[in-house]
């Protein structure tokens, strides 16, 4: 490996997989391994498992794996060499200042001190005399100066290369310039600062680097790029999967977290002291968000309008945290106005209180299902409840599809067990559909060996004495002996098995261990998942030695069969297959 082996393995010993991953994953012990739902994926019945034994994870359902600088990786989202780094910091491990290729690890350094640099730029012109219209608009919108400062804001100039100017001075390339997101080629190939004459909101990650920036245009401006500008993905920033904000609320959100639509109300919270508050980064709630929300709290509140655009974020909102084990509650800021409006109007106590009356995502729902209807009608209140059990199946407390029911019923003066017997009906439904999705989703997992290996499906025999094999040399490298000089890697029929089986080959004639971590650096996710998967496989256990030699045998026959088929016509081909089967039968 780059890293000399003896220093990966002090990492990992110094960093235990189940320790690493519990402050992810709620793991539940089941047998020798630990098992509990993916981080990687929404799941709703465990297929996410640890093992001990081996230092490694897999997930059934979305087939990801690795070890623990794989789990590293994907949950911080780090390089691999970040993520050896990472763990090496955490657990006083040092690593050598050479010797390795991280020339990733250093782009993504210099992009961190482009953005450091770009951030405090922003913000010194913002504090000078030229940046006053961007400071008089910010003081105009209730913001301290002090606020100003902790949340490092700032302005870009209304220029097209003043930004450039500084940083080139600064020493950095128009190169890491461009990969940093901050600066931009034209068609003509003439170079400019991305963002200008905007107030500029530093993103800063939860481990307090400057990942990327987001962009406000002056009101009554028609700026190109719309209202807010932010940074594209790059090596260090995908907007997906961080929060604005929760390099501070992380801190301050041991019972709940706020989330908001945005920026502005995310500061003027913050300031009001409600420093549990974070925002979605130029896109809808994900996944990615929930989990690292779920990482700090048990509980997060929706503060979103109840128009139909709140009403259908809600919606995606909760199906996106259903599976992550947070409580969910809506607040729905009256007249339609966002948080930070509410709370200069209205005072800091006022929006205390609608927190404290926060509604149940159910009775958020219930409470939208109303909104232009007829209640006074029959044909009116028939629509509603139809519209209100469809809510209330939703549910799987039983307790709290009662207690709705109840309320229903007394309110609406139906009978409780006629509401309940049409919840059951969608409930059967639901999870009828449901359990149709899961097995589909086991049937087909995002990495499955077809997808990995195309040629699977026209060698399956083939493929599985080679998987079969490998899956003998990753448990048993004392029986490489046995391979090594009978079936080398050209021997092998499918190519991506061809290559996974070199590196085992490789790895074992250098007489090293087939440890997960020997091929971190070698194979992308979806390669090590895949080793991962044969290293934890049951299928060999029993008589290993022997599966190892009848797998060799067939993948013998199998290239015969090939070779046979491509030299002769098919009428040979068939009389030849007839004469061996023949001679199988007779025991020649």
């Amino acid at each position: 490996m780059a890293i000399p082996e003896e220093i990966i393995n002090e990492i990992k010993y110094k960093n235990d997989i189940e320790q690493v991953i519990s402050p992810y994953v709620n793991l539940k012990r089941r047998g020798k391994n630990l098992v509990g739902l993916c981080p990687f994926h929404g799941e709703k019945t465990p297929s996410f498992t640890v093992y001990p034994e081996s230092g490694s994870f897999y997930c059934y359902g979305c087939g990801v794996g690795g070890d623990v600088f794989t789990f590293t990786k994907l949950i911080e989202n780090l390089d691999y060499v970040e993520a050896i780094k990472f763990l090496a910091e955490k657990s006083g491990v040092n690593l050598p200042e050479n010797g390795y290729d991280d020339s990733m690890s250093r782009l993504k350094d210099t992009i961190y001190a482009i953005n450091r640099d770009t951030a405090r730029f922003y913000h010194e012109y913002l504090m000078s005399q030229d940046g006053k219209w961007a400071l008089d608009y910010l003081v105009g919108r209730g913001l301290s100066i002090s606020t100003i400062k902790h949340f490092g804001l700032g302005a870009a100039p209304d220029s097209w290369d003043s930004l450039l100017k500084f940083l080139k001075e600064k020493g950095y390339t128009v190169s890491e310039m461009i990969s940093a997101n901050v600066v931009g080629k034209s068609q003509k190939g003439s170079y400019y600062d991305r963002f200008r004459k905007r107030v500029m909101f530093p993103i800063i990650n939860i481990r307090g680097k400057v990942i990327g920036f987001s962009g406000r245009a002056m009101p009554g401006e028609d700026k190109e790029g719309g209202k807010y500008v932010n940074t594209s993905d790059t090596p260090v920033y995908k907007k997906s999967e961080n929060l604005f904000g929760m390099n501070f609320a992380k801190n301050h959100c041991d019972e709940r977290i706020i989330l908001v639509e945005g920026n502005m109300d995310v500061v003027s919270l913050h300031q009001a002291g409600f420093q549990n508050t974070v925002a979605a980064l130029g896109t809808s709630f994900t996944m990615e968000q929930a989990n690292l929300i779920s990482r700090y709290t048990k509980e997060i509140v929706l503060t979103l309008d109840s128009d139909a655009a709140g009403q259908k974020a809600v919606k995606r909102a909760g199906e996106i945290l259903k599976n992550t084990g947070l409580n969910v509650s809506v607040v729905s800021v009256p007249d339609g106005k966002d948080p930070d409006e509410f709370i200069k109007k209205n005072g800091k106590d006022r929006f205390e209180a609608l927190l404290d009356g926060a509604k149940s995502e159910i009775e958020y729902k219930l409470l939208v299902a109303v909104k232009d209807i007829d209640i006074d009608s029959d044909d009116g209140r028939l629509k509603y409840l139809t519209k209100a059990t469809e809510i209330i199946a939703e549910s799987n407390d039983v307790l709290t599809r009662d207690l709705y029911l109840g309320r229903l019923s007394e309110k609406y003066g139906v009978s409780k067990s006629s509401l309940s017997l049409r919840v059951d009906e969608l409930r059967k439904k639901r999870i009828k559909a449901q359990k149709k999705k899961e097995i589909s989703d086991i049937i087909k997992p995002k990495f499955n060996s077809n997808d990995i290996n195309p040629e699977r499906r026209k060698y399956p025999g083939a493929c599985v004495a080679e998987e079969a094999i490998m899956t003998v040399l990753l448990k048993n490298p004392d029986f490489f002996p046995e391979v090594k000089e009978k079936l080398e890697p050209d021997k092998l029929i499918t190519a991506f098995n061809r290559r996974m089986y070199s590196l085992i080959y490789e790895c074992l004639l250098n007489d090293c261990m087939p440890d997960i971590s020997y091929f971190g650096e070698k194979l992308d996710t979806r390669e090590l998942s895949f080793l991962v998967s044969l290293i934890n496989s049951d299928s060999v256990q029993k008589n290993p030695l022997s599966v190892l030699k009848d797998s060799m045998k067939v993948l013998d026959d199998e290239r015969l069969k090939i070779e046979m088929q491509s030299s002769l016509s098919n009428e040979d081909w068939a009389l030849n297959m007839q004469k061996l089967i023949e001679q199988k039968q007779k025991g020649n």
